[in-house]
């Protein structure tokens, strides 16, 4: 089921789940609409690791604490190595389409995240609205260990829009649009 908040123009959706031996996969997906075009949000895109702002108390409290990336972030095939206080994550570039889709999987995670949850990948889908508008849509795929799923679900997704809203409102502040 989906909703949007008028005030943030932001569309939400519950996470979808399909059951697996002991983990569960789900996804989450965070849309914002942005007033540039698709080439400028493109190039704002970022990784949570790269965000230089604090995040918010909510995500310090729950997450790993970011230090930085490095590797070949834009190239088909390319790994990005994310470091944390106490741990990494590998994350390995699966698509570009550039000014439209940014995917990527997770191929190591030496992460403690939420009492056992195994990130799986995420991507930016960009989407053209009108001359000068371009809607993002964020999402993350996981596998949780948390049960019962009708609860721990709906929690996992509040703090992934969080998650989420942190990083694309870092993207809108990194924004450079053409004079």
């Amino acid at each position: 089921m989906n909703t949007t908040d008028p005030l943030t123009n932001q569309t939400t959706s519950a996470p979808t789940a399909t059951a697996g031996a002991r983990q569960q996969s789900a996804s989450v997906t965070t849309r914002q609409d942005f007033n540039a075009p698709p080439e400028a949000v493109w190039e704002a895109l970022m990784f949570y690791e790269e965000i230089a702002e604090c995040p918010p108390f909510f995500l310090r409290l729950l997450l790993p604490v970011p230090v930085g990336t490095e590797g070949r972030k834009f190239e088909v095939g390319g790994e990005v190595k994310c470091h944390y206080v106490g741990g990494h994550l590998l994350k390995r570039v699966t698509q570009i389409i550039r000014t439209r889709n940014y995917a990527f999987e997770v191929i190591e995670q030496n992460l403690a995240l939420g009492g056992g949850i195994k990130l799986l990948g995420g991507d930016y889908t960009l989407q053209e609205l009108s001359e000068g508008q371009t809607r993002v849509a964020l999402t993350t795929r996981y596998a949780s260990p948390h049960s019962p799923r009708w609860l721990c679900g709906r929690l996992e997704a509040v703090l992934c829009h969080s998650f989420h809203r942190h990083i694309l409102n870092a993207m809108r502040s990194n924004l450079r649009l053409p004079r």
